[in-house]
């Protein structure tokens, strides 16, 4: 149940419902207001799922001149009644919030906070291409290890850093998020690691909305040590099909949980990223601590049957070992017995 971002419904195209307030009143806002002598910062969340929901729902409670992209029925709730946020860190509704489907109408912003899925991200960069200024940063929270440069090749390095969320979260039901368990977490950094006034600035705007947010000296390595958890539980449990509490208790998925985890490593530093040696064991943590009916998005996403991020895990663990000669046996069982899934569905669409 780690990460849902955006777009949980099947990858349609909707037409613009409507926003909620005019544009011209929001820039105003953004002008005028001030936050610990700072000017507020114009944020777009791109996205508005699990991710993008809970964290772009914090910024507007703190203040911060927040808009949300979403579509269909999401954003029709939101619209309406606000975007609701349930969590175990104090429930809280954003009303009346500010909503549009059409990045086109919203003109630049200082941060685009990228919560879309990992598969859509190409797309995505396209998309938000009229929200991109001279200064605009975007910051991708995506569980995988390929958004950043996906941003890169299209918006150029100067608008992109890289990026990480740790959070259970998701869409309970339109214009409603639950955020359900673990302390929400944000990284991000340069993608050369070297410090940077708008990442610290950035860092201060999640402190003062009360979101534990830090500024890494790797930021690739935050990444990969993220994804060599998430892809190994999400492909094993996709497989399994059992909730996290009994993948962890059974012997012999336990061992292929360690497995998956091992050859995601061996592919990172083969790539030159220099993991934590305790990376293993802390992703081990963190499924031991998980709450026994917890799921991963990915294994969700495939028995619903809707499009998942297989391709850019453990399909990517797979493909980015071959360039590297890595071998990556359990990862590619994996891959070759979800496949068939993923692509039905797809040509389904």
């Amino acid at each position: 149940m780690v990460n849902d971002n955006a777009n949980d419904d099947k990858c349609k195209s909707l037409p613009i419902f409507s926003d909620c307030r005019s544009m011209g009143s929001k820039k105003m806002a953004s002008d005028a207001r001030l936050l610990d002598k700072e000017v507020v910062m114009r944020v777009a969340v791109y996205g508005t799922g699990g991710i993008g929901g809970y964290f772009g729902g914090r910024l507007a409670q703190a203040g911060e001149d927040v808009v949300f992209i979403a579509r269909g029925e999401h954003l029709r709730a939101i619209c309406e009644e606000g975007l609701k946020v349930d969590s175990i860190k104090g429930d809280f509704v954003i009303h009346p919030a500010q909503a549009t489907e059409s990045p086109g109408e919203i003109g630049a912003v200082d941060l685009v906070l990228l919560g879309v899925k990992a598969w859509q991200v190409p797309e995505a960069a396209e998309a938000i291409r009229p929200m991109i200024g001279p200064e605009t940063v975007v910051l991708p929270t995506q569980n995988g290890v390929e958004a950043a440069p996906q941003l890169v090749a299209a918006l150029g390095r100067q608008h992109v850093l890289g990026g990480v969320a740790k959070i259970i979260s998701f869409i309970a039901s339109p214009g409603h998020i639950t955020h359900a368990g673990a302390e929400p977490f944000l990284a991000f950094a340069e993608l050369d690691n070297i410090p940077s006034e708008r990442t610290e600035r950035i860092r201060r705007m999640f402190k003062s909305a009360g979101v534990l947010a830090k500024v890494p000296t790797d930021i690739h390595a935050a990444i990969w040590e993220k994804f060599l958890m998430v892809a190994a539980w999400g492909g094993v449990g996709a497989a399994a099909r059992v909730p996290v509490g009994v993948l962890r208790q059974v012997d012999e998925s336990r061992q292929l949980l360690k497995r998956a985890m091992l050859e995601i490593r061996n592919v990172a530093e083969a790539r030159q990223i220099q993991l934590p040696e305790a990376a293993l064991d802390k992703a081990l943590s963190f499924i031991d601590a998980l709450p026994e009916n917890a799921t991963n998005s990915l294994q969700r996403d495939i028995a619903e049957g809707k499009p998942s991020e297989l391709e850019a895990w453990n399909g990517a663990v797979v493909r980015l070992g071959r360039e590297v000669g890595v071998e990556t046996p359990v990862n590619e069982v994996i891959y070759a017995c979800l496949l068939p899934l993923e692509r039905q569905c797809r040509e389904a669409l």
